[in-house]
């Protein structure tokens, strides 16, 4: 027995094939789901900088206004 079936040598190398594609497809499907979501958290990150450059110059301009306010009084 030291020479084991050709057949179920063959029958082991189809298995582990099968096991390595599988393995592929799997991979291949986590990749494509990490990459929409780097790309959704990428354009929430852009709009997030957005709003806050906007909150920035809103409380710029406010503070400017009250310096202006404090200056004719």
């Amino acid at each position: 027995m030291d020479n084991p079936d050709p057949i179920a040598q063959l029958r082991a190398v189809v298995a582990r094939i099968d096991d390595l594609v599988e393995r592929n497809r799997r991979l291949h499907e986590e990749n494509r789901s990490l990459r929409q979501q780097h790309g959704q958290l990428a354009n929430d990150r852009s709009q997030l900088l957005a709003k806050n450059e906007q909150a920035r110059s809103r409380v710029e301009a406010m503070i400017a206004r009250l310096k202006s306010l404090e200056q004719h009084t």
